[in-house]
């Protein structure tokens, strides 16, 4: 166990975490992983003895410059993401945490950083254009401004001081051990029975199951060529055939209220408003428009050609992410009479 390569992991219990630790330990890495609150992840007790758990979070400098000693690769997976919140919030977590993480990398002469960064630093796709590597970005909200920011910081770092950096760009995370952005939306909400789709469900959704990511990942450190970026998504889907699909695996009624995009609009921003006094995310916030009321055509070709990305059906992924809803107590299939 002692000769097996350190791999340091931040965001270790986040939606990626969830699937990212196993995988890289059923591949034979020790792994150290950074996590604010150990206590309240108690799946982590049942990866075995590869785990070494770091508590902390990015934003301090000295702890992950000891925690990446030693390690022979990096992936940084830490993010503050949300739909709603201070720009200076998602600066200091997302950006200066990266910068934290890309100094104590090249410090310990790792031998591949892999960048976990997002689809959405391209702001808004535009129209007719497949969204591929070389689409320009103009990320439209400050947490795509700051994943951009951090993702730039990292190439910057191999080009100037020579840090061996791979970036991933994942599409909107579904699967088990999450319960925001595609899994709240997309599943969850329906499940409960709030059950919406915007403008007639044409526009085109970008999701990667969480348990691809984790696998491209680990392809990435074998694979990935030093500067370049990938990204990483699965089918391309309008709304309403994603709802389609949820509905037939979950087994609940494909009707969806059909709400036009102005109307969501407004609401949205009348919550987002009131929830500067509230000081609680809304339900709506007004930053989903990026997401929503976008054609998220993305192509994942240079990471299929280059690190063997291969993501499972939509429907699948769907049918896993119900599985663990139901072993979580999150919900149960209602008998057929």
């Amino acid at each position: 166990m002692q000769d097996q390569p350190i791999i340091f992991v931040t965001g270790g219990t986040g939606h990626l975490g969830y699937a990212l630790l196993p995988t890289l330990l059923a591949a034979g890495y020790r792994v150290r992983a950074l996590t604010r609150q150990p206590e309240r992840h108690a799946w982590l007790a049942k990866l075995g003895e590869g785990l070494e758990i770091v508590r902390g979070d990015v934003t301090d400098a000295k702890l992950i410059h000891e925690a990446v000693g030693g390690c022979r690769y990096v992936v940084h997976a830490a993010a503050k993401f949300a739909f709603w919140g201070k720009r200076e919030q998602f600066e200091c977590i997302n950006v200066e945490g990266a910068a934290n993480v890309i100094r104590a990398a090249l410090a310990a002469g790792v031998q591949k950083y892999v960048h976990i960064s997002t689809v959405v630093v391209v702001g808004k796709p535009l129209d007719g254009r497949v969204v591929d590597e070389t689409h320009p970005t103009q990320p439209v909200d400050p947490y795509q401004r700051s994943k951009l920011g951090a993702e730039q910081l990292a190439l910057q770092a191999g080009r100037e001081s020579g840090l061996p950096v791979t970036v991933l760009r994942p599409g909107a995370f579904y699967g088990p051990g999450g319960r925001y952005a595609f899994n709240r939306l997309f599943i969850e909400d329906p499940l409960k029975g709030i059950r919406i789709q915007v403008d007639g469900g044409n526009y085109i959704t970008f999701p990667v199951y969480v348990g691809d990511v984790a696998e491209a990942i680990l392809s990435a450190l074998y694979h990935g060529r030093v500067g370049e970026v990938y990204n990483v998504c699965g089918e391309t889907l309008t709304h309403r055939e994603a709802n389609q699909i949820i509905s037939e695996e979950a087994g609940i009624s494909p009707f969806r209220l059909n709400v036009s995009g102005r109307l969501m609009i407004l609401v949205a921003r009348l919550w987002t408003a009131l929830s500067e006094y509230t000081r609680v995310e809304p339900y709506y916030p007004l930053n989903l428009r990026s997401y929503v009321f976008n054609n998220w055509r993305v192509s994942s070709e240079k990471a299929r050609r280059e690190l063997g990305f291969t993501p499972i059906p939509f429907r699948e992924g769907v049918r896993r992410t119900l599985e663990w809803y139901a072993a979580g107590g999150l919900w149960r299939r209602k008998k057929r009479t």
